[in-house]
Order: C-alpha cells, then structure tokens, then sequence
C-alpha cells in the first residue's frame, strides 16, 4: 500500500524526507509504541516502508501509511552466523528499496542494520532510535561482552557520519553510550518515550475501590521485576495490608527471560494477587486500578505503561534505575525504591495503599507532567525536527 498522501489533511506540511525505511523487530511492538512516530513519517516523508516481523497486524500498520515488509530479526537470537543471514536479508530490501533515510528502532535493528548500511548497503542517512540498551548494559556472560564490543563499534561507526542521527529516550543512555565511544555530537534528540495521547489516557477519578489496586503493565520478564513485586505481595498479605496486585501483559514468548505462564499462573491467588493477562484496553486499567508499579530490575528506557499510568492521574512506583527515575521525582510523582528490594517495594506500596489524599496528589502531579514533557504532539514535534536537520545538516547544526 503506498503512503497517503502527506498533505491530505494537513496541507501546511510539504513533504521533504523522501523514502523513508524503518526497522523495527515486531508488528506488534511498532503499533504498541511507535504510531507517533509513523504518523509523522508518512507526513514529512514521500514514501515510509515498515520493515518487521509479521505477528498478523501488518494491516494495522499499513492503516496508518506505510507500506510493509516481513523480516524476522530473530530477537532472542546471538548466534553471528544466524545475525550475519538477517542482515543480508535486510541489505537486500535495502537495494531494492533504496530508501533516502534508514530509521532503525531498537538495539537488534540498530546493530543488524548498521552492519547493513556500513558493509552491504548504503543509504544517505541513518537514524539510530534507542529504547533502552538491551543486552548492552543488562548481560555479563562472554557472549553479551563480546556482543556489546561488537554492537558499540557498529553503532560508533554509523554515528561517524555527518548524514546520521541519534533518537535516545533519557540522558542516562546517551551517558552511557559515550562512555563506551559513541559520540553523536550535536545529532542527537531526547523525546519523550513513545508520548502519549492525553486525549486518550484522559485523568480519571479515583477508582472507588473497597481496596486500592496496584498494577503493574507490561511484558512478563524478569527483568522487570514481577517476581520481586511478588515477594513484596506476600510481606503486604503477611502485614493485612489492604491491597490487591495485579499483572496485566503477556509472557515474551521471543525473550530469553520470559516467565512461564504457569508460573504466572501459580503466582495469582485470584484475590490479593491475580494474573489478568494480555489487555487491548490499557486506558480501562486505570480506570479501575488505583497504582501503577513498576519494579525494574535492569536500565529502561522511558516506559510508556509509566506513561500511559501517569497521564491518567495515578501514582507511579518504580526502581532506581535510568528511564524510570528520568520521570519519577521521589515523592513528587510517586516513589523510587531500590531494585530488587521488595521489603522497600512494600513499604511503600502500603503507604499508598492507606493514603487516598496521598495517591491523589502524586497521580495529579504525574498527568501535569506527562502534559509538560511527555505528550505524542512534542515527541511528533521533535521527530519532524531531527528529520529537517538531517536532511540539511549544513544549516541547522550551525545554528545549534
């Protein structure tokens, strides 16, 4: 399907990106967190081509403009031979695509498509799209070292062009990135995570729950801490503590860390804890819990369930760690415990928990800044941005 056209109903945009080819590891997770981002793309660019896993939501993706490939980055994959085959597939859309702007979302697309771009394929310019570093700073083993040195060239390498940008989605990243020799220069935006839709997370009314609700939304890994939360659960059900956590997300069923689903299941007792599943309506979540937590263990980027919670008023409880405590000022918006520890994780669960006036302040100042910072509008806005100063470096870098 070619992309509408980008004028078709905001006649003031002039398209200027020409072809425009975006790398992302699942249909699912482009549609999840990155319609802003596509939307703006089919606006600013002549033709924008979505190259992804098929999970059978190609069509969703195409709704929005873009034209689709199916490609399988085999994301729990570190094999070199295996990496090596998908960036020769890749390279070969890239030929016969020949796209102005390769835009690479995510640590697999940005190594296999730097590697693409650097040896087999080259495109005028590149965007690099961080959402959090991966295996890059959460794995010690000698593969996930060996992998990192090889991941960080790459990524050095493609960022040493003039014609390339870096999108990363807190300062801690690029921190970390430059520690290890990236160096984007002046070619660099912070957004907001995916932003979010004030409009459709609207603030809603306390839930009216006999006993609050604590959430937590998102994937079913380990290294979000669920089994923490967990821990933390039993220590509030030991305490009386009137609280009911519940689980909302699916297990990775392409992650290395994805918890079984039977041991999601042993983990819901149906009545202080209970494992809801896979939910469309993240929206209806927080008109009927009263807390969102999440108990990272590992570096995020900017999570957008944090977002999505935030944005309709509620409470945020996280980890110490980059992306989670970029939003969170402690007692401010919510609360920020160390990770791991569920004894801390507790504590403040049940301060929330018999605190309704508190729950209602923090959640208040959560949505105000969402509003301030983290909307879809400023990410849109800084995209479009980043794309007119690629295109013509000369000009806009010297203003910078």
């Amino acid at each position: 399907m070619p992309s509408r056209s980008p004028n078709a109903h905001e006649p003031n945009i002039q398209p200027f990106a020409g072809k425009v080819l975006v790398c992302v590891t699942e249909d699912w997770f482009a549609l999840s967190h990155f319609q802003p981002l596509i939307r703006r793309l089919c606006r600013i660019a002549t033709d924008v081509v979505v190259v992804t896993r098929s999970s059978g939501r190609m069509a969703e993706i195409e709704a929005l403009g873009a034209r689709v490939i199916d490609l399988d980055y085999n994301r729990s994959s570190m094999n070199p031979v295996r990496e090596m085959r998908t960036a020769r597939r890749l390279a070969a859309i890239l030929r016969a695509e020949r796209p102005d702007t390769v835009h690479s979302i995510a640590m697999k697309p940005i190594v296999l498509g730097g590697l693409a771009l650097l040896a087999l394929a080259p495109a005028p310019h590149a965007v690099l799209h961080m959402t959090g570093l991966g295996f890059l700073a959460i794995s010690d083993t000698l593969k996930a070292r060996i992998a990192k040195k090889a991941a960080l060239a790459i990524i050095r390498r493609t960022l040493g062009k003039p014609t390339s940008w870096l999108f990363v989605e807190n300062p801690e990243d690029l921190a970390f990135l430059q520690d290890g020799g990236v160096e984007p220069g002046p070619r660099v935006s912070m957004l907001g995570g995916a932003g979010i839709d004030p409009v459709a997370y609207p603030e809603v009314p306390e839930a009216g729950n006999i006993v609050p609700v604590a959430a937590f939304v998102g994937r079913m890994i380990r290294s979000k801490g669920v089994a923490v939360l967990m821990q933390a659960a039993r220590l509030l059900e030991a305490r009386r503590v009137p609280l009911v956590i519940e689980l909302h997300g699916d297990s990775d069923g392409g992650n290395p860390e994805a918890i079984p689903h039977e041991t999601l299941r042993s983990w819901s007792d149906g009545t202080r804890t209970r494992y809801m599943g896979f939910t469309h309506d993240v929206a209806g979540v927080w008109r009927r819990a009263d807390i969102f937590v999440l108990p990272a263990l590992s570096r995020e980027g900017m999570p957008r369930a944090l977002l999505e919670a935030a944005a309709s008023g509620r409470p945020i409880v996280v980890t110490d760690v980059p992306g989670c405590r970029h939003f969170v000022r402690d007692g401010t918006e919510g609360f920020i415990v160390p990770p791991g520890d569920a004894v801390a994780l507790a504590a403040v669960l049940e301060r929330l928990a018999n605190d309704r006036g508190l729950r209602s302040r923090m959640g208040a100042a959560a949505r105000a800044k969402v509003l301030a910072e983290f909307t879809e509008a400023r990410v849109e806005a800084s995209i479009e941005a980043a794309y007119r100063a690629l295109m013509a470096p000369a000009i806009v870098l010297g203003r910078r």
